[in-house]
């Protein structure tokens, strides 16, 4: 039975929640998510950040493991508590949270868990604050059996783009088979740059997707697993896109009636690859013709120096050719790109380079790293270094963002401000300096 009386305010001597009946109740609702390593982004800037304003993410606060209808209520909801939302379904309470609080004016608070990474932050974002009145079956009432599923909550992917810097962290990211999220279309885009993927991007890592990523590792001899993207595919997948959008090494067929630029082309690849030894002079000679031949008869192109085609470079040998260097400078190029990634991931563990947005009026710890760096930089006094986040530091931050072309005057709306891009920025150029000190001092300077 459900009872339309208004209740008794939870903190008067009727409890209604203590009673066997249910009853009518006005609540704000907002969706929280389970934050996990390697996301495209985060609401506060890192995992840890997220973890703080979220949880873990594993188990709720009465040791129940996270799962769709899972709400969080204030202590004066008993664990098991059900509440049924209009247009959600029926959901019971299982967790805590530090703002998940009584709020004493008669209007409730629950917060709904709605899923792991991307696709649960995006549709937690999506959800955002909403007030809707319920109906509370006690732990005493008859209640009705559990029903929700995510598909209540439309999720709209681009609520996450306020938090994402431009280009990202490609090799942070861990999208996996079933997986949903602005990752899997980052993946999806380049093996379509690649010639991987025939279909229309989409936020969905499916059987598809896999068997394109799966190619992909093919081709380039990866021992790899297809139904993720580890860091070791999204470097390779990195350098192979940046050497897709370079010149091609050699413009042309290459026989003796070629132009000489085109067989100082040939030349230089062949020598490159380990099959040509001589002299870069433009001569279609009968050295540069073995060493074609030779390339040739290692990539089964032909048999011996009669076969049609043996020695000259026309289109099967080119196409062949030119893989086998777009490959090899790949892998040239992978090495650089996950140098970069452990030492940021080394700076990342000593608390070096940020992971949490800042603003005005915060004192985390970060603020203090983030006062250090903008003295180094020249842009903050190092007698004032206090852990604090006020007017000095935030101008500070206005200066840092001009000077880096961030923003363009000291009014806009994302001056002062340590968000996305400045967070990206400041990350960015931690890494690249103590990547030249690596090559410079070698891998001991960490």
């Amino acid at each position: 039975m459900i009872s339309f009386a208004a209740p008794a305010d939870i903190f008067g001597q009727e409890n209604p929640l203590k009673g066997s009946e249910a009853f009518e109740q006005e609540f704000i609702i907002t969706a929280y998510y389970s934050p996990i390593p390697g996301q495209c982004c985060y609401v506060k800037g890192g995992l840890k950040a997220d973890k703080i304003l979220n949880g873990e993410g594993l188990t709720s606060s009465d040791g129940t493991k996270v799962y769709p209808g899972m709400l969080a209520a204030p202590a004066s909801y008993a664990f098991g508590t059900r509440v049924r939302l209009p247009g959600l379904g029926v959901l019971e309470v299982h967790d805590r949270g530090g703002a998940i609080k009584d709020l004493g004016n008669g209007v409730h608070r629950l917060d709904i868990w709605v899923g792991h990474g991307e696709e649960g932050l995006a549709r937690a974002l999506s959800f955002g604050v909403q007030r809707i009145t319920g109906t509370v079956y006690p732990l005493a009432s008859q209640k009705p059996s559990q029903n929700f599923t995510f598909d209540s909550i439309p999720t709209f992917y681009e609520r996450l783009n306020p938090y994402m810097p431009s280009g990202g962290n490609f090799l942070a990211v861990r999208p996996k088979l079933d997986d949903s999220g602005p990752s899997v279309r980052r993946m999806q885009e380049y093996l379509k740059k690649l010639g991987y993927f025939r279909r229309n991007t989409t936020d969905y890592f499916g059987r598809d997707t896999e068997r394109s990523l799966g190619a992909f590792i093919r081709d380039f001899r990866l021992e790899e697993p297809s139904d993720q993207l580890t860091e070791r595919t999204a470097a390779f997948m990195l350098a192979a896109v940046e050497r897709k959008e370079a010149r091609e090494p050699v413009g042309g067929f290459v026989d003796k009636t070629s132009a000489p630029s085109t067989v100082m082309e040939a030349q230089r690849i062949l020598r490159f690859l380990g099959y040509y030894k001589g002299k870069t002079d433009g001569e279609y000679s009968d050295k540069l013709a073995s060493s074609i031949l030779k390339f040739q008869q290692v990539n089964f192109l032909v048999g011996t120096a009669q076969d049609p085609g043996a020695g000259r470079i026309g289109p099967i040998t080119l196409r062949r050719l030119l893989g086998e260097w777009n490959r090899l400078l790949v892998v040239d190029r992978v090495d650089k790109l996950l140098d970069r990634q452990k030492i940021e991931e080394v700076l990342a563990n000593r608390g070096e380079v940020f992971e949490r947005f800042l603003g005005e009026g915060e004192g985390w710890s970060e603020v203090r790293r983030l006062q250090e760096r903008l003295v180094a930089e020249g842009f903050f006094p190092p007698d004032r270094i206090s852990g604090y986040f006020g007017p000095l530091t935030k101008e500070a931050v206005k200066n840092y963002q001009i000077s880096r072309g961030l923003i363009e005057r000291s009014d806009d709306k994302a001056a002062g401000y340590v968000g996305p891009k400045t967070l990206h920025t400041l990350k960015k150029e931690k890494v690249r300096s103590t990547l030249r000190r690596v090559r410079g001092e070698g891998w001991r300077v960490l």
